[in-house]
């Protein structure tokens, strides 16, 4: 060994310097300088007896350095890399001291130079000597099992690692229990070489001291180690670990502190005791592969501090849960939510919330199961679960995973193991052939990676989904990954030796030891050995043999390549047959001596499949759980829980309960229908497989167990005299599933603040909520508690009463009422009941008073629900705040006054219940009322039980309860006034379940009808028969039916007389739309009467009727024969639209028409009093068709014209005009009379239009004043306009005048002055009303020309032309034209020059000019005949605009005199 891990011991120096350094030289492997001297002394050659000399094969020298471990036959077998290398001083050194270190070599280098001694002498003493081959032959084998001989005792004397072990504990940590705020110390000894490191856990999490130096102190004193816990509380109960570590190894040692609180949980650091209340719980919890579930609660810390938290921690099966990509947790200060997300079955469990406080913990748990997910092929098995890898190695791992519970529609064949390296997404199947058995050893791993592991089942019908990846590992030695773990190395004080060494000629590794067989299947066998205690500086590797029994041939395994872990699996065996196996290691130097044979071993399954477990035992539990036991498999091994089945007795369709095996033999098995019959049974699972399914158990119905009552409440005083007490209590909410069969009363005495032991007051139990305590002594104080009985046991004791003494009343007032309870708990109301008071005082009972308070607040809160007394023992309350805690309280009254209030009832939160359903009342088909209460949450023993008035109904006259399946139906025998009233349902042995119903004489009325009409029952019409006219006269009589069945039949009545169809009649009934029709071609005096249809649907009867009589007969008889002949007139060319007239916007008067079902030859003949208009006429230029319609202009007013034409409408025009039709199918004629009323009535129309097209009034400036004016489309003569100022006429004057001029209707108002403002109305005639258009004519200066209906400007500041240019300007062409305006204004105007509405621009022919502000002038130089057209002068300023126009015309005269020639 050329490293040697020592401590400095002295030895005797057995060997002399020579053999040291042949030893040497075998050990390091090298032939350095520095043994020059001595590898010259050494001989190369020898003389025999004969004289002959005989060279000696010469020591290897080393040609090249090299790092390949070869076995004898040269054959690679590994890669090594050397520990530690030296330069040639630190080996003269070591050679030179010697003597002086002799002391401090190590046993390993001992070892090594014992090992090698031998063969150095034998180099150095070669003797030559001539031997038969026989001989040869036998002193070789001699030799060589000599050597193994020695070897082996020498190794077993001079082990080196016998210094180097794993540590152990010499003594281990104690638990300990201790008072809060002390401090507690743990103590342990650990031994081991090297020195181990120690870390301390708390609960599985490290303890960082270093980080809190106020809670924690560590020593390590000469391998004494201790952990200091400082000012202990509550959360520091836990169990603790102390963990040593070393490359040997580790161990680990747990102790349990528990730290009690000496204040009864009171927190003498806040000077507080917290209480933990856990609400709004989350209940047991079904979810699916792959889903997110969350579970939540609401904690409440009461009271509230600030800046403290509470710790508050999630547990799965007891093992605390930590935050990953699978689990999530969150705490808000109020809620602790637990997110799950994508699930699989490894969640499935017991899940448990821990508060801790410093006052202590309060824990709530449920259990949440996972189901398979769907699988994608009907009939696979779903996926394994828990996969887990263990006895990692550099090459190997053993992968562990759990059976499904369910194996498809066949038995599971095997499984497949796949792999991927952490980091990508390929996946590779580790076995070609499927396993059955659930651990399988997965090789060929690639040292230094990770790997993450999924199983896949499979049956006949395929393959399952993959179960989920297992935690990473790493493919390492274990040791290796140990001081990964530890980090740096405890101190070390022994010698390290560096030498050089040659890995080619290293030391070869010894033979492995305890070579065994740890699992043997059909499939493969694993063994495991430990390592060779010689090894050398290098790694190890190994080669594995197999020898068939009865045969000495050694078969090596793993030809390829050696395996670097101390395990391997064998694979491809023969199922049957026995084997030996043993192991060789290899490195650098060579392959190494077998280790001992392991023996025959036969390969098979060893481990067997559990045992059918005993036949389960089935208990009700809830409404939707069954408790499941039964019998554990006997002698099973290595067992890994039960999986339960269930179902519904009569369907053999088995469904897991469980989707992770459990190892308790007790279950309960959740999500059952609630009144079901379920059989159960159980199968074991082991890693060999599934056990056969147990015996299938008894039928149990799933419903609530019965179970012992909860406790009485409400335990109070009702009398008291000289030596007894009257003692009433209220029975408890849960009767536990039976009735209650009676009540215990304890008593003790108590003085002052010492308190007697309970003892019983009777030893029958009570059947009553009542007792008179007898015996009892005057003036002493007294506490009563109360038991309730069932047949499953006796509940725990009630609240103790408050000290009440043994003293005769003298109170005159009642005393307090009883028996509180509340029914009916709703968001927003309540009802509260209760019993009179046992003592009424001098007077009975009169009435009663109802306090409401909100639960969190003081006395001071108490309200009166009501201001009068009640007279019932009930009443509801309302308007509650849903969602608030509240507490009743009840005070009697009677003559002298108010008694005291009774016990508190409460807290009740004003909450409605999760799908609580509520009293209806519904009438049936054969008319009986009854009243209907469901409840979905019937427990074993539960009853529906009815009040009226909240009294139990026992009479059965007036109403008949049926219950059937968690329904009850109170039928009403024969509803009368006698049963108003509030009806409540109230469902035992649950919390509260009840609901009311009040029946007032409005409703019972109601129902009465509609009972009445379910006796007698109607069809029901969507309306009365109606009657229509159709095309050619025909009448139809229809009704449509509103509700009826495929089995209506109708009946036709005419005057009480069936009628059938026929030639007069025709009926349809059509059943998809429920329209009856009856339809008849014509009306004939016959036909006047009543018509009926008579309609019968089963035992539904109904009646509709049409009365037709008299004049109304008569009226429809004309619109019929009417009609009929419109269809034959419409048979021809007719018209659709008869004559008529419209007036366009345009003021145009039209006689139009509209025809129909016209031909080509069909004639169209125009006249007007009585004379045709033939197409030669002046008048037929008016008449106009266009897509079936006739139009004839009377009046039309051409666009442009000032003044009407002879063509306007006037008293010529009034005529009759008619229009004929006409061909050889027949003829239409229509006409229209503009005559006087028809005159009238078209120039009313055209007044109108005109009137309506007027526009608002606008205003102007002129030279002498302002004018007022509006325009029309068009102006007639006949046409009224007035105009009004401040709505008085205006009269005719100089100053003020009113007129036309085209189509502009004006008011000219001259030098206006301050009286002609205000509001200026324009009254139009339309033929009816008049339109009004109105101008208000405010102050001058605030005028804007520019605005049509602003006020008036000032005409003396507005820009106007005042003078200087012609109307009109004729001129020769040729000659020069020169033209100046006059202009006024103030601001002085802006001037511009128009042609054609188009402005001119100065240049070389228009000059313009204007000058001085006053005069604008324009020349035109050499005009043309171009320059003919209309001019203006326009002027602007802000206060209007003016232009001065004149015409232009240029004249040619000799085209002049040609003209006059010609004429």
């Amino acid at each position: 060994m050329c490293l040697g891990w020592q401590r400095s011991r002295p030895f005797k120096k057995l060997y002399h310097l020579e053999s040291v350094l042949i030893s040497a030289q075998v050990c390091f492997g090298t032939t350095y300088s520095d043994f020059y001297v001595f590898s010259q002394s050494l001989k190369t050659s020898v003389k025999t007896k004969k004289g002959q000399e005989v060279k000696l094969s010469p020591l290897p020298k080393r040609a090249k350095r090299t790092y390949l471990a070869m076995d004898k036959d040269k054959e690679v077998i590994g890669y090594v890399v050397p520990v530690f290398r030296a330069n040639h001083d630190v080996v003269r050194g070591l050679m030179e001291t010697q003597e002086e270190d002799a002391t401090e070599e190590g046993i390993n280098y001992v070892a090594m130079r014992n090992l090698f001694v031998r063969d150095a002498k034998e180099a150095l003493q070669v003797r030559v000597e001539k031997k038969t081959r026989t001989k040869h032959v036998r002193e070789s084998a001699e030799r060589l099992q000599f050597d193994r001989t020695e070897w082996m005792e020498f190794r077993k004397k001079m082990n080196p690692d016998k210094l180097t072990h794993r540590p152990e504990f010499i003594v281990k940590p104690r638990g300990q229990t201790v008072w809060e705020g002390r401090t507690v110390r743990l103590h342990c000894t650990v031994a081991g070489w090297p020195k181990p490191r120690i870390a301390w856990y708390k609960n599985n999490v490290l303890i960082d001291a270093k980080a809190h130096p106020e809670k924690y102190t560590v020593e390590s004193n000469y391998n004494m180690h201790s952990l200091e816990i400082k000012n202990c509380d509550f959360l520091d109960t836990a169990q603790y670990y102390a963990s040593a570590l070393n490359v040997k190894g580790e161990a680990s040692s747990a102790a349990t502190v528990v730290v009690k609180s000496r204040y009864n949980g009171f927190c003498p650091e806040h000077g507080v005791t917290f209480q933990t209340s856990i609400i709004d719980q989350f209940e047991v919890a079904f979810g699916r592969e792959g889903e997110t579930l969350s579970l939540g609660c609401t904690i409440i810390i009461f009271p509230t501090v600030k800046k403290y938290q509470p710790e508050v921690v999630w547990y799965r099966n007891s093992v605390p849960l930590k935050p990953s990509k699978w689990v999530h947790t969150h705490w808000s200060g109020e809620r602790a939510v637990l997110t799950l997300t994508h699930l699989n079955k490894e969640d499935e469990g017991m899940y448990t919330v821990r508060v801790n406080t410093k006052s202590g913990f309060d824990t709530y748990s449920a259990y949440v199961f996972v189901r398979d997910a769907d699988v994608e092929v009907e009939g696979v098995p779903v996926a394994p679960l828990d996969v887990r890898c263990h006895d990692v190695n550099k090459d190997y791992v053993v992968v562990t995973w759990k059976q499904p519970a369910v194996e498809g529609s066949s038995p599971i064949l095997g499984y497949y193991i796949d792999r991927c390296e952490v980091g990508a997404h390929h996946w590779t199947q580790c076995n070609d052939n499927p396993v059955k058995y659930a651990r399988f050893p997965v090789t060929g791993l690639v040292e230094g990676r990770s790997y993450v592991f999924r199983v896949r089942a499979l049956n006949k019908e395929g393959v399952s989904r993959p179960s989920r990846v297992s935690e990473a590992v790493v493919a390492m030695d274990p040791s290796d990954r140990a001081r990964l773990r530890a980090g740096p190395s405890a101190p070390w004080t022994g010698v390290i030796r560096f030498t050089e060494e040659d890995p080619t000629v290293g030391v070869v590794p010894g033979e492995p030891t305890d070579v065994i067989v740890t699992e043997a299947t059909k499939s493969y066998v694993v063994l495991a050995w430990k390592p060779p205690v010689q090894r050398g500086h290098e790694g190890v590797m190994y080669y594995i043999e197999k020898c068939v029994s009865g045969s000495d041939t050694w078969q090596r395994v793993n030809t390829g390549m050696p395996v670097k872990s101390p395990r391997f699996a064998l694979f491809d065996l023969a199922e049957g047959k026995s084997y030996s196996f043993r192991v060789r290691c290899c490195n650098s130097a060579g392959v190494g001596e077998p280790s001992e044979s392991t023996g025959e071993i036969t390969v098979g399954d060893k481990l067997d499949q559990p045992s059918a477990p005993g036949t389960p035992v089935p208990t009700r539990n809830t409404d939707t759980s069954v408790v499941v036991f039964w019998g554990a498999s006997k002698d099973a091994k290595q067992l890994v829980g039960y999986y339960i089945e269930c179902s519904v007795v009569g369907t053999d369709v088995w469904t897991p309960c469980n989707n992770k095996p459990v190892k308790q033999t007790r279950f309960v098995c959740h999500g059952l229908n609630t009144g079901l019959n379920y059989v159960f049974r159980v199968k074991a699972v082991n890693a060999a497989g599934y056990s056969q399914c147990s015996s299938t158990s008894d039928a149990v119905v799933v419903q609530a167990a019965i179970s012992v009552p909860g406790e009485p409440t409400g335990v109070t005083q009702l009398e008291a005299v000289n030596d007894y007490m009257v003692m009433s209590w209220t029975p408890p909410l849960n009767n536990g599933g039976a009735e209650i069969r009676g009540y215990f009363i304890d008593y003790r005495t108590v003085k002052g603040d010492h308190f007697g032991k309970w003892h019983e007051m009777n030893e029958r139990a009570l059947t009553t909520t009542s007792y008179k305590a007898e015996n009892l002594k005057e003036n002493l104080f007294y506490q009563f508690r109360v038991r309730a009985m069932n047949m499953a046991g006796v509940s725990k004791p009630s609240v103790p009463s408050k000290a009440l003494e043994c003293k005769e009343w003298t109170i005159t007032v009642p005393g307090a009422p009883v028996g509180l309870y509340v029914l009916e708990v709703r968001d927003t109301s309540a009802v509260v009941l209760w019993e009179p008071p046992v003592f009424d005082g001098r007077s009975s009972v009169n009435g009663y008073y109802l306090d409401i308070k909100d639960a969190s607040v003081g006395e001071e809160g108490w309200k009166a629900v009501h201001e009068k007394t009640n007279k019932s023992k009930f009443m509801k309350v309302e308007n509650l705040n849903a969602g608030t805690f509240y507490v009743f309280r009840v005070r009697a009254q009677n003559i002298v006054g108010v008694g005291k209030p009774s016990a508190v009832l409460g807290p009740i939160l004003a909450q409605t219940r999760p799908g609580t359903k509520e009293i209806y009342v519904d009438v049936d088909d054969e008319g009986v009322i009854s009243m209907f209460f469901e409840c979905s949450e019937m427990k074993a023993g539960s009853e529906f039980v009815w009040y009226k008035n909240y009294q139990e109904i026992v009479d059965t006259s007036r109403l008949t309860i049926i219950n059937k399946e968690g329904k009850s139906r109170a039928i009403f025998n024969s509803p009368s006034l006698e049963d108003l009233g509030t009806f409540s349902c109230v469902v035992t042995n649950t919390d509260g379940i009840s609901s009311s119903y009040t029946l007032t004489e409005e409703g019972l009325l109601r129902l009465l009808d509609l009972s009445h009409e379910h006796k007698f029952p109607v069809i029901p019409f969507k309306g009365e028969m109606a009657m229509e006219l159709l095309e050619k006269g025909r009448v139809r009589f229809w009704t449509q039916l509103e509700k009826f069945t495929p089995a209506c039949q109708v009946e036709y009545v005419f005057n009480d007389a069936i009628i059938e169809e026929g030639k007069k009649y025709t009926m349809k009934f059509d059943k998809s739309t429920g329209i009856i029709e009856m339809f008849m071609d014509s009306l004939e005096v016959t036909d006047e009467g009543t018509f009926t249809f008579n309609l019968v649907d089963g035992k539904a009867k109904g009646t509709t009727s049409l009365v037709l009589i008299g004049e109304e007969f008569r009226e429809l008889q004309r619109k019929s024969e009417f009609e009929r002949a419109e269809w034959v007139r419409k048979q021809g060319p007719h018209f659709v639209e008869y004559l008529d007239f419209t007036v366009t916007e345009e003021c145009d008067v039209l006689l139009k028409c509209k025809i129909g079902n016209v031909k080509a030859e069909t004639e169209i003949i125009w006249s007007k009093d009585s004379i045709e208009i033939a197409e030669d006429d002046e008048d037929s230029k008016k008449i106009e068709r266009k897509d079936g319609e006739l139009t004839f202009n009377i009046g039309k007013v051409k666009k442009g014209r000032k003044k009407p034409s002879a063509k306007d409408i006037s008293k010529q025009d009034t005529g009759i005009y008619e229009v004929f039709l006409r061909d050889e199918r027949g003829k239409d004629k229509s006409s229209f009379s503009l005559t006087d009323t028809g005159y009238q009535a078209v120039m009313n129309e055209l007044f109108r239009v005109i009137a309506n097209s007027s526009t608002q009034i606008q205003v102007v400036s002129t030279e002498s004043g302002i004018i007022l004016y509006s325009m029309v489309t068009y102006y007639d003569e006949n046409l009224r306009v007035g105009w009004l100022h401040k709505d008085a006429k205006l009269a005719a004057s100089e100053r003020v005048k009113s007129g036309v001029t085209g189509e502009q209707l004006w008011l000219k108002i001259n030098e206006p002055t301050e009286k002609d403002k205000g509001k200026y109305t324009m009254d139009i005639f339309d033929g009816k009303d008049g339109v009004k258009r109105v101008l208000e004519l405010g102050v001058w200066e605030e005028i804007t020309p520019t605005a049509l209906a602003h006020p008036c400007v000032s005409y003396l500041d507005r820009a106007r032309v005042v003078g200087g240019l012609p109307d009109v300007v004729a001129i020769q062409e040729g000659k020069s034209l020169n033209l100046t305006g006059n202009v006024w204004g103030e601001p002085l105007p802006e001037v511009c020059w128009v042609k054609n509405e188009k402005e001119l621009t100065s240049d070389d022919h228009y000059k313009l000019k204007f000058e001085h502000g006053k005069f604008a002038s324009i020349t035109i130089a050499t005009v043309t005949t171009a320059d003919s057209g209309k001019y203006a002068l326009v002027v602007k300023n802000k206060y209007g605009t003016e232009a001065g126009e004149f015409t232009v015309s240029v004249y040619n005269p000799e085209e002049e005199e040609g003209k006059e020639k010609k004429d």
